[in-house]
């Protein structure tokens, strides 16, 4: 299990299934960008994909499938190094009086 920021990368099953590849951006592969920020959890590396599922328990399921190990950067966290393997890509929630949402990073 990994954290970086208001991202949790928890590993899964090697036989969980992809769903649609995410489009890179400028190389990298997007786990998530920063609403207050403009910042983004990013992996540099062709060695790493992010697939979407929808119609699961998330609004969207995201699943990282790292082929070797990879580091995973943001402007204002430490790098993250990743083993290879699979993990569900989630966004930290809080509850406040009016919702629950996904936290701003």
């Amino acid at each position: 299990m990994y954290r970086q920021g208001d991202i949790l990368i928890v590993r899964i099953d090697d036989d969980a299934q992809h769903g649609v590849l995410v489009a890179r951006e400028a190389g990298s592969v997007v786990l998530a960008h920063g609403e207050a920020t403009g910042h983004r959890h990013r992996i540099p590396s062709l060695d790493a994909d992010l697939y979407e599922r929808s119609g699961v328990p998330e609004p969207t399921e995201r699943i990282l499938h790292a082929r070797k190990l990879v580091r995973l950067l943001h402007e204002e966290h430490d790098t993250i190094e990743i083993q290879a393997g699979k993990y569900w890509v989630l966004r930290q929630r809080e509850y406040t009086p009016e919702a629950i949402r996904t936290v701003a990073d």
